[in-house]
């Protein structure tokens, strides 16, 4: 994995297509129950203690660094995660890979947790919502927890069935351990 990678700026044109675009789930907010159909998870990791840990997991998680950290090529309409921002993230190779564009409906920043959620746009092979939320413990501990809603929104995603369930939680995994990686000294 390489740290050094770095958020793509997206087009212009493409940046107001997508903030055009209507999500493509009917309800904002992972704190509520999912809608029907869709299939809601959460993980969560301990990745430190401490106020440094807190602030430089929090900065890597609001500068896209999660998605970088997993492998994903994020292009995006800012380099870092601000209410409205639009994004698409690519995995694989093009044309072959999957792009999922996105656009962050909440960010989160408080003394105790920082972080945000994106919503799915058209074109994404999942209809849902992620957050990415850095915690502070009430023991000092830094834990950052994942949580999600969706349902196969593709003829793609829809034929891959358990295999597509596998996938996000393999990225979801990589998700988790991005910052171990990408933070350490």
């Amino acid at each position: 994995m390489n740290a050094r990678r770095t958020v793509e700026p997206l087009a212009s044109g493409r940046v107001a297509e997508l903030r055009a675009a209507p999500l493509t789930y009917p309800l904002i907010g992972t704190e509520r129950a999912a809608p029907a159909g869709h299939r809601q998870f959460e993980r969560s990791a301990r990745i430190g203690h401490g106020d440094e840990n807190f602030r430089r997991a929090s900065d890597l998680v609001l500068s896209w660094g999660l998605q970088l950290g997993a492998g994903l090529r994020p292009r995006a309409s800012s380099p870092t995660v601000e209410p409205d921002a639009v994004c698409e993230l690519r995995l694989g190779v093009v044309p072959l890979g999957l792009t999922a564009p996105c656009r962050v409906v909440a960010v989160y920043e408080d003394e105790h947790a920082r972080g945000f959620a994106y919503g799915t746009l058209p074109g994404h092979p999942e209809s849902g919502e992620e957050l990415f939320l850095v915690e502070r413990e009430p023991d000092g501990g830094v834990r950052l927890r994942i949580r999600a809603f969706s349902r196969p929104a593709t003829r793609v995603a829809r034929w891959s069935g358990p295999l597509g369930c596998l996938g996000q939680s393999l990225i979801t995994e990589r998700y988790l351990r991005a910052p171990l990686e990408l933070t350490a000294d």
